[in-house]
């Protein structure tokens, strides 16, 4: 719910469309309730052409509602409403075999609030051979140490913002430059790729004991909602295709500002869009 209006969003719906405008087919496991906006927002993931199968639909819980406030910089912060449907996400039959097959299973920490979706989502994690990769998403007063810290374990990849790396290194009492805590986040939860954001400023990957950096782009932001998905859809999808890790980095920046630059979490938008902002900014 932002100021301007209702807009279908949520992060791992967010990544999930963003893979699709990068050629990807994900799939995406959640909930709505059965009201006008679950079936509004399940009307909205079929246009946009994601798989709605593993999407299901819950008989007293009402559809997620995040409302979402602007500061004067246009950057966000979340008031996120509960109990909702994907508080309630069971295990199925077609959940497990989803995640069986898949090469990659993102998962994120909000999510995890909830008994049960947590459960059902460690159940999930427990039977892929796929990559899992955390997107960490702090939201107090969902930001659960221990749970979150038997997340970061469970992780082969871990992405999260400059400012999530200085929180999780103080509850275990570390301090540091950014690169050294990136090399002890790594360590320490023996996960061999972190990705770190830093909003305006870029982005750092650490990736097969190197680290990448990219000083970001300069665009005229309308909201940040969604720019830190993009990045990570548009990162995960270069590196699938075996694009260099410093040139994902940079295509992620870009795709991060165009979305900045625009109103909404998944605005359309085609590969000229992103190398105009590449090529402006080289």
């Amino acid at each position: 719910m932002l100021p301007s209006g209702a807009k279908p969003g949520g992060a791992p719906l967010n990544v999930a469309i963003h893979l699709i405008r990068q050629g990807q087919k994900p799939k995406l496991i959640s909930k709505t309730g059965k009201d006008k906006l679950g079936f509004d927002l399940v009307q909205f993931i079929a246009e946009a052409g994601l798989e709605q199968s593993l999407i299901q639909a819950d008989e007293l819980l009402p559809t997620s509602q995040v409302i979402i406030h602007l500061d004067k910089f246009k950057n966000a912060t979340y008031e996120i409403c509960e109990p909702v449907a994907w508080d309630n996400i069971q295990l199925t039959r077609e959940n497990l075999e989803a995640v069986e097959q898949a090469d990659l299973v993102i998962f994120g920490s909000l999510a995890l609030r909830n008994k049960t979706s947590r459960e059902t989502l460690l159940h999930l994690l427990e039977n892929t051979k796929a990559t899992r990769l955390l997107d960490v998403n702090l939201r107090p007063p969902y930001d659960y140490h221990d749970v979150i810290n038997e997340m970061l374990k469970k992780a082969d990849f871990i992405k999260l913002n400059n400012d999530e790396l200085i929180i999780i290194a103080g509850w275990h009492k570390q301090k540091g430059t950014e690169t050294e805590l990136i090399h002890w986040i790594s360590k320490f939860f023996i996960c061999p790729a972190v990705c770190v954001t830093r909003g305006e400023n870029g982005a750092a990957l650490f990736l097969e004991n190197t680290l990448y950096e990219h000083p970001g782009f300069k665009v005229k932001a309308v909201d940040t909602v969604g720019a830190g998905d993009s990045f990570l859809a548009s990162l995960i999808a270069n590196l699938s295709k075996n694009v260099s890790p410093q040139m994902a980095l940079k295509y992620a920046c870009a795709t991060g500002a165009f979305v900045a630059s625009q109103n909404g979490a998944v605005p359309v938008y085609t590969e000229k869009e992103i190398k105009k902002i590449i090529n402006k900014g080289t």
